[in-house]
Order: structure tokens, then sequence, then C-alpha cells
């Protein structure tokens, strides 16, 4: 049996990570207290304990389990499982995995069954299903986020298993471990498991299993971290050379360069944006290519982006807009949409002495009405790079000031 099954926690206390779901008064611990617990949808990277915790739940409330894959699943199969329990004492726990794919007719079967609370539903993705799942079934169950293992819950774990297994793990093959899996406790355990030699596990041993520690995780010491904030700021700061200094690091420590091109298409929309809006599709396209590529090519074509996007001029005004508009909603300032410019042009205008909506292209392109119930500005005023042409086409067009 591999280490990955061996260790495999089947109770709470034994369960790595998740302290946000299974702590002291977490919801799902509470969940499990009560005897009563939701449909749920996990989502969150691999190995981070999603189909564990559903074998938990199962288990610990002694719930008949079925663990299904949304790829491979038929609705016949769901049928009879539902048939089979319809008058049972007992209701079974349907554990979905790749719950995003699953198609709308396999939605439509759960939905009844989910009203209903004739069994439970469990759904498990590597990806939020919030948009792939029918409002109908978001509103029947609740999503929680799993979180990339901590350095020290790794850590933990992996000193119980030296312990067990009568092994000697050395300190800097230790950290390997944790450091080049990502988080992933099962990659880590088989990583392990493969690296075990005459009862002992080396940094050298580990290196031979998988040389370089591709990871979207951070070291015990944050290297990780601080390299990634480093990059920004000097891309911020427009110095090119400290900004490939830092990809180059990045690079040579064996990160992720998916990591770095997200990093980058980020930074093209909050810190570049319309001062040079051609920023944003080619951090774009940087991080297609590097999904397809990997390294070391893609360090060529991260560093292209690194200088284009560092001698590009600067602008935080769409950051700076989007969050001022969402803390006036938040504090309150809901209004009301004017008549004109509701769908379908509200049916009620006439009689309240409301006029229509003017369509700007018959008036050239521009024409004074109002799309706001009282006037609120969130848009700085800009002169930077591209946002200059902006304003002078707005100002041009509507005889007023941006």
């Amino acid at each position: 049996m591999s280490l990955a099954l061996k260790y495999r926690p089947t109770d709470l206390n034994s369960f790595v990570g998740q302290k946000h779901l299974i702590g002291e008064s977490a919801p799902i611990r509470n969940f499990l207290n009560t005897q009563n617990p939701p449909h749920c949808f996990f989502f969150g990277p691999p190995g981070t304990g999603k189909t564990t915790l559903s074998r938990i739940v199962a288990n610990q409330l002694k719930l008949p389990y079925f663990e299904k894959n949304a790829t491979s699943l038929k609705v016949e199969d769901l049928r009879k499982i539902f048939n089979d329990y319809r008058n049972a004492l007992e209701k079974p726990l349907v554990f979905i995995d790749e719950v995003h794919r699953l198609s709308k007719n396999q939605q439509e079967v759960l939905l009844p069954v989910m009203e209903e609370g004739r069994a439970i539903i469990i759904g498990a993705s590597t990806e939020n299903p919030f948009f792939s799942l029918t409002g109908a079934i978001r509103s029947r169950g609740f999503l929680f986020e799993f979180k990339k293992l901590e350095p020290k819950d790794l850590e933990k774990h992996l000193e119980y298993i030296e312990k067990m297994e009568k092994i000697e793990i050395e300190k800097d093959a230790k950290e390997y471990l944790i450091l080049a899996n990502n988080g992933d406790v099962r990659s880590m355990l088989n990583h392990l498991e493969f690296s075990i030699f005459d009862n002992k596990v080396t940094l050298e041993s580990c290196k031979k299993i998988k040389p370089t520690a591709l990871n979207d995780g951070a070291s015990e010491s944050e290297t990780h971290y601080n390299l990634a904030s480093a990059l920004i700021k000097s891309l911020r700061g427009s110095d090119e050379d400290a900004s490939i200094y830092y990809l180059a690091r990045l690079y040579v420590g064996g990160e992720d360069p998916r990591f770095i091109a997200r990093r980058l298409l980020i930074f093209a929309s909050e810190d570049i944006g319309n001062a040079n809006p051609n920023a944003l599709n080619i951090a774009n396209s940087t991080y297609q290519a590097v999904k397809e590529i990997g390294w070391p090519e893609s360090r060529i074509i991260l560093a292209q982006t690194v200088i284009y996007l560092a001698k590009s001029p600067k602008s935080n005004s769409a950051y700076i807009a989007i969050d001022s508009a969402i803390d006036a909603i938040k504090n309150g300032e809901i209004l009301e949409i004017p008549h004109h410019i509701r769908d379908g042009h509200y049916s009620g205008a006439e009689q309240l002495g409301v006029k229509g909506y003017k369509y700007p292209h018959d008036f050239g392109g521009w024409v004074d009405q109002n799309y706001l119930a009282k006037p609120l500005r969130f848009v700085p005023v800009s002169e930077k790079g591209f946002e200059k042409t902006l304003n002078q086409w707005k100002t041009s067009l509507t005889n007023l000031s941006p």
C-alpha cells in the first residue's frame, strides 16, 4: 500500500490543514456535530483533502458512500442510487469529483433529490464550480474553498510518517519535499515514498525523483513571496534590469512559469491599464503561451513581456475606480436606475413624464443625458500614456472635461 493511501486521514483529528473548515467552530465540524450536513461543493488545488473530507463525513455519520466522477457519470447510475434508497431509513452520500463538468441533464437529476433531502451531495473540483452549476443547484448547497496546505502542516505530517515508518528524513530533504510539491500532500507522500533508500531520505534522493521544484507555494523562508513582490515592485518602478533579475531568480529557483505569468497579467491591468491597453493583450498572450510551453523556453517569453511591462507608462486608474465604486456601494450608495436606460424602456416612463433613451449614435456619437440618478465620480483624471489620448477624444466629443 502506498504511503498516500496508508496515511490518508480517517477522522477530523488526523486531517491535515483546512482549519478554516474543520477547526473549532468551523462550518464542516459544526455540520458534523449537529449530524445535519448540507449539500456541499468543495474546490481548491489537488491533494488538499477534498475527497478525504467527503469520506470522513460519510464515515462519521455512518452514511452509505458512493464516489463518482462527473466525466464518466451516467444519469442511470444516479437514478439507481436514489431509487435504491428511496424508502430506506438512511440516505446516501454521493461524492462527485470534477463537479464543474456536470451536464445540464445530470444537474436536473440531482435537483429534486437535493431539494427533498433524499441524499447528501458533495461535489469537488480543482476549479471554482460556481459558474458551471445552475442557480437552482447553487442555492441548495454551500461552496467551500480548500486552500493550499501550509508548510508547517506538511512538515508535521512528514514528521509523523517519519516516526511511524521508522525512517530518517534529512532536514534539507524535508524542506525540499515541502517546497517541490506545491501544497499537495498526496504528491509529497508519493515523492517521499520513491525517495527512501536504506530507510533514509536525502536531498540527493529527492532530487533524483523530481529534479526541479516547480511549485506555486512558499518555502519556509518565504523567498517565493519576496521574489514575486520584488518583481512586481521593480516593474511598477519601471526598472527593467531589476525586473529581469528577479525573473531570473524565480526561474533558477524553479518557480512555476504559470504563476509568474498570472502575476504579470494582473500587473498589466492594475498598474498599467489604459496608459497602454496593449499591455493586457501581451500579458494574456504570454499566460496562454507558458501554459503550453513551460520551462526552459518560457523564460524568453516571460523576459520579453517583463521588459515591455517595465518600459510601459503606468496608471492605476482602473484599480482606483473599481475599488472606489465598490466602497460606495458597500457604504449604501444604491441608486435607482434611471427609467430611460432600463431594459426594454420602462413601461411607466410616459405616465411619469420621463423622456425616453437617446441613442448616442443618432447625435454624432454623444448626447447629454443622465446615466446615474445623481452625479458620482470614481475614475481619476490621468494624462499618462494613452489615457491622454482617451481624454482628448472624450473632450473633443463632449466638449466636457474627462
